[in-house]
């Protein structure tokens, strides 16, 4: 048993006929499903979710929630009606709700926003609480209006996330940043989706803003100090893999970087 699941926080509130009740073992649908349920639906997130490192929920609100470390002893002791997963739920796992005749339900990572309003309606809908995810939507979209770039000025920017690399096309945090105003440095260099950016290679051709969401030696090199022109600025990574809420955030904050270039 994971450390974290040896004193589970307690589940908000009781359910009683609100809808069916939910354990998520995916830190995305985790974030998604806190703000969709009523309380007392969702009896469990997943034990990254108390992981600050880890999490992209609000501490504080995650740990309103007690954790599982996703094993089949724990999911049947909370007798949930219903399992939301990742797309890489292991076999076996799956295999034995299935015999157990435990609904499961998998996600994967969404690569738009697009593809993470799809999923926030899903959940919402499995949820029986389509009411909240049309709220939780109508969220994002006037987060998203309000960051909203200059599509025809946008400025170069190279997003340094953990372990050196960069994102490519086709991942929602690219999406974000061209939604608000920024176009890929790294991508115009030719690199893509998880290449490694090396400190020498961005010396070499520095971008206009460089985000830096890491903490790798590089990334806090003193070289970085002689580069004229270059706005530098920290992104929390737990912006940079879930959609629903965490879109908010993400927005709001690269607007707040683009305001300190403009």
């Amino acid at each position: 048993m994971l450390a974290a699941c040896a004193q589970p926080a307690p589940v908000i509130g009781d359910a009683g006929n609100a809808g069916p009740t939910i354990v998520s073992l995916n830190p995305c649908t985790d974030a998604i499903l806190a703000e969709v349920t009523e309380p007392g639906q969702l009896l469990a997130i997943s034990h990254y979710s108390h992981d600050p490192a880890a999490s992209s929920m609000d501490m504080k609100r995650a740990r309103q929630f007690a954790v599982t470390g996703g094993t089949v002893e724990e999911i049947i002791a909370l007798q949930p009606d219903i399992v939301v997963a990742g797309s890489f739920l292991a076999l076996s796992t799956r295999t034995a709700l299935d015999d157990l005749g435990i609904r499961v339900e998998t996600f994967g990572m969404a690569a738009d926003v697009e593809q993470s309003v799809g999923q926030i309606r899903s959940l919402a809908g499995i949820a029986g609480q389509a009411a909240r995810g049309d709220q939780l939507v109508a969220r994002i979209e006037a987060a998203l209006a309000d960051a909203q770039g200059d599509a025809d000025g946008q400025i170069p920017a190279v997003l340094w996330q953990p372990s050196g690399i960069v994102p490519g096309e086709g991942t929602l945090i690219a999406d974000l940043m061209r939604r608000a105003g920024f176009s890929s440095h790294s991508q115009a260099l030719g690199m893509g989706q998880a290449d490694y950016l090396s400190l020498e290679q961005l010396l070499v051709s520095p971008p206009r803003v460089l985000l830096i969401a890491g903490q790798e030696r590089s990334q806090a090199h003193p070289a970085l100090d002689r580069l004229s022109g270059v706005h530098r600025a920290s992104l929390d990574a737990s912006m940079l893999y879930c959609g629903g809420p965490t879109i908010i955030a993400a927005s709001r904050r690269l607007k707040a970087i683009r305001d300190e270039v403009s």
